[in-house]
């Protein structure tokens, strides 16, 4: 069955509940996707109960953004969680809501925007055993209001100085004092 809106089949709506960026795509709109991968020398059951507390967020978001997470603590993380923040992006105050779209203690979630500055955002969170530690691996896939000028001219610049923000942040608050967290691979270094 091919679903209807406002009378009409629109045979991609179908998609739009598995895969939104496809969805995009075959309406025109160019979707991104930015990467990072950041080692913490803690066992992984405790990076991601750090994760898994939402008043963290607010630990490893740069100052500049303003960020608060204006839901009532503490977050019940489980599928469907919402979390609302207020934030500031270049100056421009903005309400974001966030739900957990995939909840997979200790291996991963995701959290796609509800509400927010993006035409789509969602935010895969993985986290591996590595050799006593924990390899973080995010997956965003996004597209922004304005498309890909805006893009080029601010967004992507945007999120590589906030993941580089939270990899310094998670590495400073997470650092085994006994270890150095820099392992010398350049697996620490967020890229597009």
């Amino acid at each position: 069955m091919v679903p209807k809106f406002k009378g009409r089949e629109v045979p991609f709506l179908g998609v739009l509940a598995c895969e939104p960026w496809k969805t995009l795509e075959k309406v025109g709109m160019r979707n991104f996707q930015f990467e990072s991968k950041l080692r913490l020398n803690r066992p992984r059951d405790e990076v991601f109960k750090f994760f898994s507390d939402a008043q963290n967020l607010e630990e490893i978001t740069p100052p500049w953004l303003q960020f608060q997470v204006v839901s009532k603590l503490p977050v019940l993380m489980h599928p469907d969680a919402e979390i609302e923040y207020r934030l500031k992006i270049h100056r421009v105050p903005i309400v974001w809501r966030s739900r957990i779209t995939v909840w997979d203690p200790p291996y991963r979630f995701v959290d796609e925007q509800v509400r927010g500055p993006y035409r789509m955002w969602i935010h895969e969170h993985r986290f591996m055993e590595d050799s006593g530690g924990t390899l973080c691996e995010d997956t965003v896939k996004y597209v922004p209001l304005g498309g890909a000028i805006i893009n080029s001219l601010f967004v992507k610049r945007d999120i590589k100085k906030i993941f580089a923000y939270r990899s310094d942040r998670l590495q400073k608050i997470l650092s085994d004092p006994r270890q150095a967290m820099f392992t010398g691979r350049r697996d620490n270094i967020a890229k597009f």
